[in-house]
């Protein structure tokens, strides 16, 4: 999926919400959590819109690899710009 979204970029395909998310829950079910949060920081270079399924995939695929401090940031950051607060079970 990663090497998917790098082959669409180079070929100057619109990358999207859709596109970034199957590639961050790639990152997920694959154990790369640190390249997951890379892509969070490329959709926003890109101006994609990051909305409240990217942020809980990226949450579960640090929670996955153990990175519960990551995941909570995650979700303080998701409230703060989407104003949508965390569910309690993510706490």
């Amino acid at each position: 999926a990663l090497r998917l979204l790098v082959e669409m970029a180079s070929a100057h395909a619109e990358l999207d919400t859709v596109t970034y998310s199957a590639a961050v829950s790639a990152c997920e079910q694959g154990g790369k959590w640190d390249q997951a949060l890379r892509l969070l920081v490329d959709m926003a270079s890109d101006h994609v819109e990051l909305d409240t399924t990217i942020y809980h995939i990226a949450v579960c695929a640090c929670e996955k690899g153990g990175e519960r401090a990551k995941a909570l940031t995650l979700l303080v950051e998701m409230a703060l710009l989407l104003g949508k607060p965390p569910h309690d079970r993510h706490l």
